[in-house]
């Protein structure tokens, strides 16, 4: 029973550690990047939307500045249309019109 315990706590200890969950967030930020790359006049909000669901780390809807990479970033200001200091989608979206 003891050994049940203490795997159990173990498991636990590890799924709360932020290096655990920052292994999935650099995964995140890696396939955010390609995909941002990939990016081009021709793109769709489909790819915006995946972009969004990437970038998004903590999951609140929204993107911060600490979240954005590349020109997200760049454009944090620009795009950010109701200076809240945050993205939603719609405000994301607006990255297509300056690929054009």
């Amino acid at each position: 029973m003891k050994k049940v315990a203490l795997s159990l706590l173990l498991v636990t200890t590890m799924f709360s550690c932020n290096s655990i969950k920052n292994i999935g967030s650099a995964s995140n930020i890696k396939q955010a990047a390609t995909l941002l790359s990939s990016l081009s006049s021709n793109s769709t909000v489909q790819q915006i939307s995946s972009l969004f669901a990437l970038l998004d780390i903590n999951k609140d809807q929204a993107i911060s500045s600490t979240e954005a990479i590349g020109s997200v970033a760049e454009n944090f200001n620009v795009l950010d249309t109701d200076s809240d200091a945050s993205l939603n989608l719609t405000e994301l979206t607006g990255l297509l019109a300056l690929l054009k």
